[in-house]
C-alpha cells in the first residue's frame, strides 16, 4: 500500500534530547522497505555522535502497530525473477539490527500493536523494549516458506526452554506477557500512558521514566504451557516434534502439531536447524551472518514464492509446498540453505563481542 505522495516514510526528529524515529506507513502497518532501513541507519549514526541526544525512541504511526514486517511483495517479485533487491535490503537490514543491538545510547522501542518479522528486528534488539496490552508479536516466516531472520533465531533460541522453537514452527502470536517472559520485551506500559511515558523520556533519565510508568507484567499463557512444549520441542527432528505433540493428548499440543504440519516442510526443517545453531553461537553478529546465507537460499526456493503467493498475493491460503511432506525433505536439501556465499557473505565481525544494547545502563 502506498502512503500520500511526499509523506516521509520515517519521521526523524530531535526533541527534548530524544532522537525520535516514527515508522510512517500506517496503511501498510509501517512495513519496512529499503529506504526506511537506510533512513533509520543514517539517523542512528548521526545521533551516536550528537551529545544533545541522550536516547532514541522508536514508534509507529497509526493505531494498528509498530511494524508488520518487511515488504513481502517486493521479495515475491525478486524470488520470481531472480532479482537482487531483496538481498541488498536484507544486507542493510541485518547491519541495522546489529547496530541497534550494539548502540551505545538507550534505544527505546515502543512495541505497541502488531510487531512482526522485520518489526521485531528493529525493536527487540533494543535496550528498552516496551509492550502494551495491545501488543501482538510474532515471527511468521515459516508460513510463507521463509525462515525467521533479523536476528530472530538469536532471540528465539534464547527464550526459556523450547518456547522459541514452538513460536518459530507454529508462528504463534505473543501477547505482552508472553513477550516479557520469552525475553523479547522488558517492560509493560498501558497504551493510554504511552504519550506521557515518551514525554517523561524527554524530560529526564530513561530509567526514571521506566520506573514511573512500567506496571507489573501480565500473565503469560506460554509460560503456563512450558511442560508439554519443552517435552515435545526438545526433539532433534521436526518429525519427532510432531509425533510427540500428537502423543501428548492435550488439545493445545494437538493443535500445535497441525499448525507445524501446515507450514512449509522445508522451511520448518531449516528453521529447526537455524535455531539449534543459533543457540550455540555467542554473538548476534554470527547469527545474522548465518541468517543471511539462509535468506539468500530461500530467495531461490520454490516454497518462498509459493508461500507468498498463497498468503499475500492471491490469498487462497492453499500453498502447494515442494517437497510436500517433512519426510521428503532430505538432510542434503537442508544443508544447501547454509552454504557459504563467498564474496557475497554478509561479513559482520563475529568476534568483536560488542556490548549488547540490552545490557546498557538506561541512565
Amino acid at each position: 500500500m502506498s502512503e500520500p505522495i511526499g509523506e516521509p516514510e520515517v519521521l526523524v526528529e530531535v526533541s527534548g534530547g530524544l532522537g525520535r524515529l516514527v515508522l510512517n506507513r500506517p496503511k501498510a502497518i509501517n512495513a519496512l522497505n529499503h529506504n526506511m532501513v537506510r533512513q533509520m541507519a543514517s539517523a542512528l549514526i548521526e545521533w551516536g555522535d550528537d551529545d544533545s541526544v541522550h536516547a532514541v525512541v522508536l514508534t509507529g504511526a497509526g493505531e494498528r502497530g509498530l511494524c508488520a514486517g518487511g515488504d513481502i511483495v517486493s521479495i515475491y517479485h525478486d524470488a520470481r525473477t531472480g532479482g537482487d533487491g531483496s538481498r541488498d535490503f536484507w544486507r542493510d537490514e541485518y547491519v541495522l539490527n546489529a547496530a541497534i543491538a550494539a548502540y551505545h545510547k538507550p534505544y527505546v522501542a515502543i512495541m505497541d500493536g502488531i510487531v512482526m518479522g522485520g518489526g521485531v528486528g528493529v525493536s527487540a534488539h533494543g535496550s528498552v523494549r516496551i509492550v502494551t496490552e495491545r501488543s501482538m508479536i510474532g515471527m511468521p516466516e515459516v508460513g510463507i516458506g521463509f525462515v525467521p531472520d533479523v536476528g530472530g533465531t538469536y532471540l528465539l533460541s534464547r527464550a526459556p526452554g523450547e518456547l522459541g522453537t514452538h513460536i518459530a514452527l507454529t508462528t504463534a502470536r505473543l501477547s505482552a506477557g508472553d513477550a516479557l517472559y520469552c525475553g523479547l520485551a522488558d517492560h509493560f506500559v498501558p497504551s493510554d500512558r504511552l504519550d506521557a511515558f515518551v514525554a517523561a523520556l524527554s524530560g529526564g533519565a530513561v530509567v526514571d521514566a521506566v520506573a514511573e510508568f512500567a506496571e507489573p507484567a501480565p500473565e503469560s499463557a506460554l509460560q503456563a504451557q512450558r511442560e508439554w512444549i519443552d517435552a515435545a520441542y526438545s526433539a532433534d527432528t521436526v518429525e519427532e516434534i510432531v509425533a510427540r505433540l500428537r502423543a501428548d493428548g492435550s488439545p493445545d499440543a494437538a493443535a500445535a502439531a497441525e499448525q507445524v504440519l501446515a507450514k512449509s516442510p522445508t522451511a520448518a526443517k531449516v528453521t529447526l536447524r537455524s535455531l539449534r545453531q543459533a543457540r550455540g553461537q555467542t554473538s548476534l553478529e554470527a547469527v545474522l551472518n548465518e541468517e543471511y546465507r539462509v535468506s539468500s537460499a530461500c530467495l531461490a526456493s520454490h516454497d518462498l514464492v509459493e508461500g507468498i503467493r498463497a498468503q499475500v498475493v492471491e490469498k487462497d491460503r492453499n500453498p502447494k509446498w515442494s517437497p510436500a511432506t517433512l519426510e521428503e525433505v532430505t538432510a542434503e536439501q537442508v544443508d544447501g540453505f547454509f552454504a557459504a556465499l563467498g564474496d557475497l557473505e554478509l561479513g559482520l565481525p563475529e568476534d568483536a563481542a560488542p556490548t549488547r544494547a540490552s545490557e546498557l545502563s538506561t541512565q
